[in-house]
């Protein structure tokens, strides 16, 4: 008689180790999972989403579904769309790291689609020995050959053309005035209907804030949502709740649909990863899928209590990325979202965690670093660093690797100290307007592959840093306790929103002067979304768990702000039509054939570096492209005159392209429409910004005097 075990799987082959996850062959599928320490695997089919029993178990047996590590089956006649789990028993031993729970429903981690986030509960993943088979998230088989890209291929955009726009793929139209119908807003197929809006900004490339499936309950208050998505479940499958479709594979192809929308609009799409720790949390989070197919292969456990997480993350545990079997699906993640998904590069959260080896300790060479800077399949992709983590591995100007560019924060700091108008710091801001040569100092590196910002999701928005001294954090409900406290904010004379209108022009001034040092610098700038039309938080510089109006862009300022929108409209044109701001190498500070900067200050003789100054000016040319610019800041509180230097010829006046000072629409003015200057002098109002530019004089257009 044929055991009980025999008759369950009469109907199934043995499949192969290989490729992980679920593969869709024309007679069926093979599920293929690795786990080391796992005694017994149970595959669990589903019928549909709502399904709380499985239609079919498959145990998988050692001797017939393993291979070493890897434990495999073929089903036949089923196919994409097939809803799947795992249930995985193993020894729970957490003082050893071992934490397998057979009553926990497992998401295998390479599934490339999700169901399930309805009735999914945290809680119910987190309690050992209760059956959460009702409330787990489950994968569904995705055939990712179906898909028409209609001839799409990524964009391959260089640095040195590149805008950056940092946006959350829910926040930008979820607002009811976005004019997004109900059903699309805060979803891919939403995001598709603003690509005029940043095409029209001058946008070349969208770094999306997680859209990995992430758990939006992992947050400290109930009454709070995981909003920013550094949360992730599941690596390889688009977040279910960004898409306006319903049904198993819709956001998958959804997410393409959005990334094929915006290569025809000639912008990048790059990906917030986070490759530095999961949901499941610490030794009370939940078991959703690593922790329950291989704790102490997926994570950095502490050697003194292997029953505690080591965190690097500042989120409760550390993935172990340099683990061969983690590093590999990492791998296979990033190819996956290049070669079929089609995004044009990544952003690697905290990416000083993959500088670790398996007990913490920072490697001078560490594998997956280099496996994916070197990767073919990559090649072409941006891979944009985070270089630092919570356990205090900072590698600004140090991140390993041949390609990677990164996050450069001391940029952030310095420049935001300088307009605030600290003391000491002209001769920074300068260094960082050059392309932080200081901080990258290795020949061959581009100045580009710096990814310069003033602000981004973690901390104020550019509205917020002009209007807050202190951080206001209440609202996430930890007593004010998280967020940085320091911000190098300057709330301009008053504390939040004022109807002071000497305070409220100071502040846009502010704003316009950081967009202009952001835009004129070496390097490859980022924005963060809405601050082109004064974004606000409300001070708050954590809004991790705000889904709501406080994090979502307020449509209705684009009118409001206007002025703004068309200055920094204006100014990222002027800058990527100029060759001067694409240059792929330092400039030069000796004058020559090549571009070269030439550092003055308000006498042409005398750069303004000194300690007391609150200065600083400086020519940009290109000899061969013909162009010849003069750069003014005065961070000072009180205005200056600055000294022009010579022109080259003698048909030649300075143009005045920008004057921060300026009301709209004066304080941009294109190069046809600008008029030239007088005199050899330029009184530079407080705190304000200005760009000149050399042309031949236009007799019909009147003269500026200053």
């Amino acid at each position: 008689m044929p055991s009980s075990f025999e008759k369950m799987n009469s109907s199934v082959l043995p499949g192969k180790s290989h490729p992980l996850g679920a593969t869709v062959y024309p007679d069926g599928v093979n599920f293929c999972l690795y786990s080391k320490r796992a005694e017994l695997i149970e595959l669990l089919l589903f019928d549909s989403p709502e399904a709380t029993k499985p239609e079919r178990i498959i145990q998988l047996d050692r001797k017939q579904n393993k291979t070493f590590y890897y434990w495999h089956v073929f089903v036949p006649r089923i196919g994409a769309g097939q809803i799947y789990a795992y249930r995985v028993y193993g020894p729970y031993t957490p003082e050893d790291g071992h934490r397998f729970d057979p009553m926990k429903v497992l998401l295998d981690p390479f599934a490339k689609a999700i169901v399930g986030d309805e009735n999914y509960s945290r809680e119910a993943a987190s309690c050992f020995g209760i059956d959460n088979i009702a409330h787990a998230l489950k994968g569904v088989v995705v055939d990712s050959s179906t898909y028409d890209w209609e001839g799409d291929l990524p964009l391959e955009t260089p640095y040195a053309n590149s805008v950056i726009y940092e946006l959350h793929v829910g926040g930008f139209t979820r607002h009811p005035n976005s004019g997004i119908a109900a059903a699309k807003r805060g979803t891919y197929a939403g995001l598709i209907e603003k690509i005029p809006y940043l095409q029209k900004l001058g946008i070349t490339a969208v770094e999306l804030l997680p859209v990995h499936q992430f758990d939006e309950q992992d947050v400290y208050s109930e009454l709070l949502t995981n909003y920013w998505g550094y949360s992730t479940i599941a690596f390889f499958a688009p977040h279910r709740a960004y898409s306006s479709r319903r049904d198993p594979l819709g956001p998958v192809d959804e997410f393409r649909d959005m990334v094929k929308a915006f290569h025809r609009a000639g912008i990048e799409v790059i990906l917030d990863v986070v490759f530095n720790h999961t949901a499941e949390g610490n030794h009370r989070g939940p078991t959703l899928s690593f922790r329950g197919l291989g704790n102490k292969t997926y994570y950095i456990l502490e050697k003194k209590n292997q029953a505690l997480y080591t965190n690097y993350s500042g989120c409760g545990n550390t993935i172990k990325a340099n683990h061969p079997v983690v590093g590999g699906t990492i791998m296979d993640c990033l190819r996956y979202w290049v070669s079929e998904m089609h995004v044009d590069g990544f952003r690697f959260d905290l990416a000083s965690v993959m500088s670790r080896d398996f007990y913490g300790q920072p490697l001078d060479h560490p594998p997956i670093v280099w496996s994916i800077d070197s990767d073919p399949v990559m090649a072409g992709t941006k891979l944009i660093a985070e270089a630092w983590d919570a356990g205090g591995l900072y590698q600004v100007g140090s991140f390993v690797g041949d390609r990677f560019s990164e996050w450069n924060g001391q940029f952030r700091d310095d420049v935001r100290r300088f307009v605030k108008s600290d003391a000491g710091m002209s001769k920074k801001a300068s260094a960082r307007i050059m392309g932080s040569p200081d901080i990258y100092p290795y020949l061959g590196r581009e100045p580009y592959r710096s990814i310069n910002f003033v602000t981004c999701h973690d901390g104020f928005t550019l509205n917020d840093l002009v209007s807050y001294n202190l951080k206001h954090n209440l609202s996430n409900g930890e007593n004010n306790r998280d967020g940085t406290n320091d911000n190098f904010s300057w709330n301009c004379g008053r504390e939040g929103p004022t109807n002071d209108p000497k305070i409220e022009a100071l502040r846009l001034r502010q704003i316009k002067n950081f967009f202009t040092i952001l835009l004129i610098s070496q390097g490859t700038p980022m924005l963060l979304m809405g601050d082109e039309v004064r974004r606000t938080q409300l001070g708050n510089n954590n809004a991790y768990c705000q889904d709501n109006k406080l994090s979502w862009f307020d449509w209705s300022l684009v009118e409001r702000n206007e002025g703004l929108l068309r200055f920094v409209r204006g100014l990222i044109h002027f800058i990527q039509a100029r060759s001067i701001f694409r240059v792929k190498t330092f400039l030069s500070t000796i004058p020559g054939k090549k571009p070269y900067i030439n550092w003055r200050g308000t006498d042409l003789g005398k750069p303004g570096w000194e300690k007391d100054s609150y200065t600083l000016a400086f020519a940009l040319h290109h000899p061969q492209k013909g162009e010849y610019l003069y750069i003014m800041l005065n961070a000072y509180w009180e205005s200056l005159i600055f000294e022009l230097p010579p022109l080259r010829l003698p048909q030649q006046r300075w143009y005045c392209i920008v004057d921060t000072a300026l009301p709209a629409p004066q304080d941009f003015c294109p190069p046809e429409r600008a008029s030239y200057l007088q005199n050899n002098k330029y009184k530079v109002e407080p705190r304000s910004s200005v760009i000149l530019m050399a042309r031949e004089v236009r007799k019909s257009k009147i003269a500026k005097t200053n």
